[in-house]
């Protein structure tokens, strides 16, 4: 499960290509560099039509037939840092009861999202899965270029460099209708210490049925760079609504032996109406 917790977060936004970046001057660098004194920085200001404060997206997930564990992803309050309003992104994944018998999961990330930019200023990990403990902190000056993080740093970043969280929410406010069959948009991240790239390619569209209802969806895969965050171990595909608010409706990761899914149970606090729903 620790796989689809990185399948439903591979999404890293800080695009050439299909959509560019006209703030991005050159390639990602990495390892430390000396901080930069503060300078007076004018921030963009971006449409969101897909998110809000108060929404709440819960989650089944499946290793074949059985329900292995939840997930939840939720907009819970806004929050300032560095004098910027922000949105608090939390997700948090759970095994079943049954299955902490086998592999206990207990994992929480969240991110801090500037409203205005949908840029990141602080990302949290925390990490249990079986025997294994991780926790992560990044604060991000989005001013000059660089972050720092609980294990070093500063390092330095492109402009608005996301988190992997972050990333996940500026991904759906994108609009894939521009997008033709087989065509890819160009991703990066920042994590531990380096910009991490990945693709996503759009697949089109299907209707698909969960506990929470029949979706018009679209069909996007993250192709991820081995070695980077989250290894290319298998194929990953996300379906999300065919609306502005492009909700995750189902995610399904392959595995060594099978497929693992994801699939939306419910959902509360919208920033508006699913039409895709029916």
């Amino acid at each position: 499960m620790g796989i689809l917790m990185g399948t439903l977060l591979t999404f890293a936004p800080h695009q050439t290509g299909s959509y560019s970046n006209p703030d991005s001057t050159s390639s990602p660098a990495s390892g430390p560099i000396k901080p930069a004194p503060p300078r007076d920085t004018v921030f963009r200001i971006l449409s969101n039509k897909a998110f809000t404060v108060g929404e709440k997206l819960n989650y089944d997930i499946y290793y074949g037939p059985i329900v292995a564990g939840s997930a939840i992803i939720a907009t819970p309050s806004f929050e300032y840092y560095n004098d910027r309003k922000c949105i608090k992104v939390e997700f948090t994944m759970k095994s079943a009861k049954f299955f902490d018998w086998f592999f206990k999961v207990r994992d929480y990330y969240s991110s801090l999202i500037d409203v205005r930019g949908l840029f990141p200023w602080k990302f949290e990990q925390h990490i249990r899965e079986g025997g294994y403990k991780r926790d992560f902190v990044a604060r991000f000056d989005q001013s000059n270029h660089t972050a720092t993080t609980s294990e070093g740093g500063p390092y330095q970043i492109s402009p608005y460099t996301q988190d992997v969280v972050s990333a996940f929410f500026f991904a759906r406010t994108l609009d894939y209708d521009t997008l033709s069959i087989g065509q890819m948009v160009h991703f990066e991240n920042f994590y531990q210490d380096k910009t991490y790239p990945l693709d996503v390619k759009y697949l089109g569209e299907e209707t698909i049925e969960t506990k929470a209802g029949h979706f018009h969806c679209q069909i996007i895969e993250p192709i991820v760079v081995k070695g980077g965050l989250f290894k290319n171990t298998g194929r990953v595909v996300v379906w999300i609504t065919n609306d502005s608010l492009k909700i995750p409706v189902k995610v399904q990761s392959e595995v060594a032996i099978g497929s693992v899914v994801a699939e939306l149970t419910s959902y509360s606090g919208l920033a508006g109406v699913p039409t895709a729903k029916f």
